[in-house]
């Protein structure tokens, strides 16, 4: 694993973190296969932070694989998630 710039590192916790950003998308766009993803989760995040960090991953509730996915899924939305030009807070 070749060092990273703070920003790359940071961009890989972010999208680690996310339930919906599967460990093969860090891998296409940083070369970081599962393994060396949880290494740089461990090394980065505070003890307590990385040990919920991997209970929500292995709990079933992410999709952190793209195999566990509905296949015919290509983008969650939420039903409730109001259109951009319904944003109240837009028209602020």
């Amino acid at each position: 694993m070749a060092m990273r710039t703070a920003e790359e590192t940071d961009r890989v916790i972010e999208m680690a973190w996310e339930d919906r950003t599967p460990f093969e998308a860090i891998e296409q766009q940083f070369g970081l296969c599962e393994a060396e993803v949880i290494k740089v989760m461990r090394r980065e995040l505070k003890p307590t932070s990385f040990r919920r960090w991997r209970k929500r991953v292995n709990s079933g509730v992410s999709q952190k694989h793209l195999k566990k996915r509905n296949p015919e899924i290509e983008r969650f939305r939420c039903s409730r998630q109001r259109s951009i030009s319904g944003n109240k807070i837009a028209k602020r």
